[in-house]
């Protein structure tokens, strides 16, 4: 016969009582990896691998919380990872955490299958994307961002003015961030920064393909300026989105130095 007479009661210790009064903003787990379900517009779902971050504020009253929990929430909605369900998660994550506000952080790679201009061979191309919530005491979202970093190719146009045989481009990228009022495509948001671009950037092109690249590039030179000014009026465009921010960095091809832009709009501002 066992004898269980010396065994170890199981101590809830992070909810003991904390005597130094001093509330915790953020406490919760960082840089989970984790695969994840998201919406495709093409597809319907795709499957992907996210780094994810979740955080809840402690009370003063208490000495730890719960980081089990909180892999615990994710596991549960690992198929439900998208725009429409994230108020759900931070609902989850504030009750079983018995925490006033709740912070979720997602971010991964999305894939788009992309045909090339002229021969229309098929690959796929990868943006990062992200979202970002925050819920507060009310219940309601607080903060919600999507982000969405997509590559381009820019032409220099300063260079194709002075120059007698061409002019130098170079691959960027842009980091777009929205706030919005309802559900919306991220498919939808590359397509508006791809097509301010001077062009696209694919996988995989033929030597049709390259020469269309180039050649459209070259009749569409764009400055990091001209850039972000040409997103910012096409997102202006859809009353969709309360506010946003452009990010376009061209990594130089003649310098040893990024040339950079940033622009920031809120609805009703004067940008």
């Amino acid at each position: 016969m066992r004898h269980f007479a010396n065994k170890k009661v199981m101590v809830d210790v992070q909810n003991f009582h904390d005597p130094r009064n001093i509330e915790i903003d953020k406490v919760g787990v960082k840089g989970v990896k984790y695969p994840i379900v998201v919406l495709d517009k093409e597809n319907g779902l795709q499957h992907t691998v996210a780094t994810i971050d979740m955080y809840v504020n402690l009370p003063h009253n208490y000495k730890g919380t719960h980081m089990s929990r909180f892999v615990e929430i994710l596991h549960k909605n690992q198929n439900m990872i998208n725009m429409r369900n994230l108020p759900n998660i931070l609902k989850e994550m504030k009750g079983r955490l018995n925490a006033e506000a709740a912070h979720i952080s997602v971010v991964f790679p999305y894939f788009i299958k992309k045909k090339a201009p002229v021969t229309k061979t098929q690959s796929y191309l990868e943006y990062q994307c992200g979202f970002i919530g925050h819920m507060g005491d009310s219940g309601d979202m607080k903060d919600f961002i999507v982000s969405v970093s997509i590559p381009v190719n820019t032409l220099c146009p300063c260079s194709k003015e002075i120059s007698e045989y061409g002019a130098h481009n170079q691959r960027g990228v842009v980091k777009l961030n929205v706030k919005f009022k309802k559900f919306f495509w991220i498919e939808d948001l590359i397509n508006i920064v791809e097509s301010c671009a001077s062009s696209d950037i694919y996988s995989l092109l033929k030597r049709e393909d390259e020469k269309f690249v180039t050649e459209k590039a070259f009749n569409k030179p764009m400055f990091v300026e001209d850039l972000v000014r040409e997103i910012a009026i096409e997102l202006r465009k859809d009353k969709n989105f309360t506010w946003f921010s452009i990010e376009a960095e061209n990594y130089e091809s003649i310098h040893n130095h990024n040339a950079y832009a940033y622009l920031e709009y809120k609805e009703g501002g004067e940008k």
